[in-house]
């Protein structure tokens, strides 16, 4: 028994000069964490560079840091192709520092990362009216911004694409015979999208739901306004045919 409380005595004794001897943990400055941030950004490794930065912001040691890691943070989950993360990041960011000088390019790349999470016409539509509405910001407060002419590219691109959308439900509809639902689909989807390129194709969609709901003179007055508007496209040729049928 006592050699045993002798060698319980003796690892306690052991355990405790260790303890005293360790190491402390180096408490590592915001300069330092920032830094080490930038060589791991520079060498692609974004996760590592969104660690050291979000730790640069846990420290509270330097505002201005904290301000560069906080924009920094969205462009790494940008170009690690985390869009979801890198639009709230730059949407937190304009949220904090909204008279900041990169306050715009934030703004875009936000629309930008809505935009890359465009998939296609037949899914969720979220992204598409996300990007809409902040290009659409962009220009209000932005009018000459440096990102101007790739801003309104993708904002047409995106009135395009909910053209699309409302064509392939139009078109649904007009498959499974719920003629009224397309005929109000396509209508609105003339006043919303007045200015688009596949205007001939909602006029002759919507001419021939009204057609297939026994609406004939609504049906000859659409395909006429397709005839006088776009007399050379396809859609103006498979109208006159459906009218002769």
């Amino acid at each position: 028994m006592k050699t045993a409380a002798k060698l319980f005595a003796t690892l306690i004794l052991t355990a405790t000069l260790l303890q005293g001897c360790s190491t402390p943990p180096v408490i590592k400055s915001a300069e330092v964490l920032y830094k080490e941030g930038e060589q791991f950004y520079q060498d692609g490794k974004y996760e590592d560079a969104i660690s050291r930065w979000k730790k640069v912001k846990e420290t509270f040691q330097s505002p201005e840091l904290t301000t560069k890691a906080e924009f920094n943070i969205g462009d790494a989950y940008f170009l690690n192709k985390d869009y979801i993360e890198a639009a709230a990041s730059y949407e937190d960011f304009r949220k904090l520092h909204p008279k900041h000088p990169q306050a715009d390019f934030a703004l875009y790349r936000q629309g930008v990362s809505y935009y890359n999470q465009i998939h296609g016409i037949d899914t969720d539509q979220t992204p598409v009216r996300n990007a809409q509405t902040t290009f659409d910001s962009y220009l209000k407060q932005y009018a000459t911004g440096a990102q101007l002419i790739e801003v309104k590219e993708k904002l047409r691109d995106c009135r395009d694409k909910q053209l699309q959308y409302e064509l392939y439900v139009g078109r649904f509809y007009l498959k499974t015979d719920a003629y009224k639902a397309a005929i109000a689909r396509l209508e609105q989807s003339l006043k919303m999208f007045a200015d688009t390129s596949r205007r001939d194709e909602v006029l002759y969609y919507l001419g021939k739901a009204y057609l297939e709901d026994n609406q004939k003179t609504k049906a000859r007055e659409i395909f006429g306004q397709l005839t006088r508007e776009f007399p050379g496209s396809a859609h103006t040729a498979d109208a006159v045919k459906a009218l002769g049928q």
